[in-house]
C-alpha cells in the first residue's frame, strides 16, 4: 500500500472513530464534524511523529497537545464547551487495544509481559494527560497575557 492510500485510510478511520464517539454523547452535527476533524488532525500528528521518531510517548504528547489547542480554538470560535471537542478528539490516541492486551496476558499467566505492557499503557496515558494539561495552561497564559504576571514581580527583579 502506498503512502497516499495509507493516509486516506488513517484519516477516514480516525475521523469516523472520533465522530462515532461523539454520537454516543449526543453531540449535535456541527460540533460532531468539527470534533471529527480535530481527532483526525491529532491522529495524523501522532502517525507522522511515530513513524518519523519511533517514540510513542513524544508522538502521543504532541498529538494530545495539538488536540487540546484545536479544541480551545474551535470552542471559542463556535461557542461550545471545550470538552465537546477534546473528549471525542482524544479517542484515537487512547491505548485501549494495549490495555486489552495487558489484561489478556495477565489472564494467561504471562505476568512479566503484562507488566511491561501495563507500564507502556500508563506512560501513554500520562502523555495524553500531560499534553491536555500543558495546552490548557499555555492557552490560559496567553489568553490572560503575560504582562499582568510581570507586574506582580518585585521591582528589583531583572526583566
Amino acid at each position: 500500500m502506498n503512502l497516499i492510500s495509507i493516509l486516506i485510510v488513517q484519516s477516514v478511520t480516525s475521523f469516523l472513530a472520533t465522530a462515532a464517539f461523539g454520537i454516543i454523547y449526543n453531540i449535535s452535527w456541527k460540533p460532531l464534524i468539527h470534533g471529527g476533524l480535530i481527532g483526525m488532525a491529532g491522529w495524523l500528528i501522532y502517525f507522522f511523529l511515530y513513524k518519523w521518531s519511533g517514540n510513542a510517548f513524544a508522538a502521543t504528547f504532541a498529538a494530545s497537545f495539538a488536540i487540546a489547542l484545536l479544541s480551545q480554538i474551535f470552542a471559542r470560535r463556535y461557542k461550545n464547551p471545550v470538552i465537546v471537542y477534546s473528549v471525542s478528539g482524544i479517542i484515537p490516541l487512547v491505548p485501549g487495544g494495549l490495555t486489552y492486551t495487558v489484561m489478556s496476558q495477565a489472564v494467561v499467566d504471562q505476568y512479566s509481559l503484562a507488566l511491561h505492557l501495563a507500564e507502556k499503557t500508563f506512560v501513554l496515558s500520562g502523555a495524553i494527560a500531560m499534553g491536555l494539561i500543558f495546552a490548557e495552561v499555555l492557552y490560559q497564559i496567553f489568553k490572560k497575557g503575560i504582562s499582568p504576571a510581570m507586574n506582580r514581580l518585585p521591582r528589583n527583579f531583572p526583566h
